[in-house]
């Protein structure tokens, strides 16, 4: 044999045993990446299906207070509720916040840079629960621009429930001075705001007027990404065509082509 002649078949087979076995092992890891977003596909459609039955369900009065330890962001969040108390303006907070979202193209609805104003409510028992009335732009932060929507007396707030967020990588420091914040820290908020024991977690008053239109209530964003399905073909995608390239490869190498 010449060292032209194409090698035994035997032994081009041998040489792609290594290759072989590298590609199965990508092949693996890219079909359970595309399962695996499958599964992460059925449960964000579930999660949003329930999202959106709480949210859309007529609403219930707020547990009571020895009921609060109970609640949980799996079985609560977005739960609309109603409660019933009196305002403490003066130690209202303010969350950062753009409105406006993309996802969220209601006619009249504001749009820019402002804050959600978190007002402290204090119930018939003594209970404080933090009620994010709305959305105010920059220039109506000052209460004194808003003194019509500043209601006295006992209210009822209906809205959904909210529980605190984690911190971004990339927040900004909250001024606990002025009381603003760039995280829906809600203890935080509560000991800026001397609430002491408050509910662990807030409600999003929903779009009632408010007297003087400001805040504006109703900002809760309840569209959520789900790209699950285009990660799933994606990995998929991938798959096959590493199926392809190593069906090229491996013809090749049999046929005696380096």
């Amino acid at each position: 044999m010449t060292p032209s002649d194409p090698a035994p078949l035997a032994s081009r087979l041998r040489g792609l045993a290594a290759p072989g076995l590298a590609a199965l092992a990508a092949l693996a890891i890219l079909l359970s990446l595309g399962t695996w977003q499958l599964s992460r596909l059925a449960w964000k459609q579930g999660l949003i299906a329930q999202v959106e039955a709480r949210a859309r369900a007529a609403p219930v009065p707020l547990a009571a207070r020895a009921g609060w330890p109970q609640m949980t962001p799996e079985r609560d969040e977005y739960r609309r509720v109603t409660v019933t108390g009196t305002f403490r303006h003066d130690r209202e907070a303010y969350l950062y916040h753009v409105a406006g979202d993309s996802r969220r193209q209601d006619a009249g609805r504001p749009r820019g840079q402002g804050y959600f104003v978190m007002t402290p409510l204090t119930t018939a028992d003594g209970a404080t629960v933090i009620i994010n009335r709305g959305f105010v732009p920059t220039e109506r932060r000052d209460p004194a621009t808003r003194r019509e929507g500043q209601v006295e007396g006992m209210v009822a707030v209906t809205g959904l429930i909210r529980f605190p967020e984690p911190r971004g990588t990339f927040a900004a420091t909250d001024d606990d001075f002025r009381r603003i914040f760039y995280t829906r820290d809600l203890a935080k908020m509560a000991g800026v705001m001397s609430a002491r024991d408050a509910a662990p977690f807030s409600i999003d008053a929903d779009a009632t007027p408010v007297p003087g239109g400001w805040p504006q209530g109703g900002e809760t964003l309840l569209s959520f990404p789900n790209r699950h399905l285009e990660y799933a073909l994606t990995w998929y995608g991938l798959a096959l065509t590493l199926i392809g390239v190593f069906a090229a490869f491996a013809r090749q190498r049999l046929r005696g082509r380096p």
